[in-house]
């Protein structure tokens, strides 16, 4: 009965793979600090750059003001944390794929490896429509509606968090396409079932948007379109290629 047991001093394959997370985890973080360092010491600069829609849409003279004691350190500091963060996001991806790549079949990383690229661009192309066009329509508008007498001056710390969760969620909206290759590769779903199902989606993405953005209408609208739009290439990409997932190949 003994033969048939492992050696105690074997290493179990548990143990292996949380010690390999490990390693891919502290690289990541690695990754991160390295981005991080360099650019703390533009910390101030890079919140001037973040914060340009606004000052743009302010009356002239108007400026920011911090609340807290705390604020003008910690709000830079946070901010280039968050973009360490966005920019090592193809390296921590990497290190996810690495990590569970030696599980899938060959035809399913050949499909995997250019999902996980397009994920990348989707995400920076939200980001960077939520930056360049929804900032500047959003900031423009709340400042011109402001009633007379009231000076607009927004604290540091609630814009910065005002931002960063339209980041996210406009990060996010933009991975639909992502989202509709997979619904359909793994076959849950079909291209023609989610035509007849197009009015509820058009309806879903205003939900979405009124969930992920603050509570107005042009920011909600200016999520819940472009998911529109995406869900439609996504159909499109979809249908050319015609993505199913093959049947895996008989165990031996």
């Amino acid at each position: 009965m003994s033969d048939s047991l492992p050696p105690l001093d074997e290493p179990q394959p548990l143990i292996k793979h949380l010690l390999e997370l490990r390693d891919r985890l502290l690289r990541a973080l690695i990754a991160i600090f390295i981005l991080f360092i360099p650019l703390f010491v533009f910390s101030q600069e890079i919140y001037t750059l973040v914060a340009k829609p606004l000052m743009d849409a302010l009356p002239e003279g108007a400026s920011m003001i911090a609340t807290d004691v705390t604020s003008p350190f910690l709000v830079p500091f946070k901010l280039t944390l968050y973009i360490s963060i966005l920019l090592a996001m193809p390296i921590i991806l990497h290190q996810a794929w690495a990590f569970i790549s030696p599980g899938l079949y060959r035809h399913e990383k050949r499909f995997a490896i250019p999902l996980l690229a397009s994920s990348i661009v989707l995400f920076y192309s939200g980001v960077a429509f939520a930056y360049f066009i929804v900032f500047p329509v959003l900031f423009g508008f709340f400042t011109a509606i402001a009633p007379e007498g009231v000076a607009v001056m927004t604290d540091i710390s609630r814009y910065l968090d005002f931002i960063i969760t339209l980041f996210i969620a406009f990060g996010v909206a933009f991975e639909m396409p992502i989202a509709i290759m997979l619904l359909v590769w793994t076959g849950i779903t079909t291209v023609e079932s989610l035509r007849e199902k197009r009015p509820y989606v058009v309806v879903g993405c205003f939900v979405v948007g009124m969930l992920l953005t603050p509570p107005d209408i042009i920011s909600q609208t200016l999520l819940a379109i472009p998911m529109w739009l995406l869900f439609e290439a996504g159909l499109i990409f979809a249908n050319v290629l015609r993505v199913k997932l093959p049947d895996p190949p008989p165990e031996s």
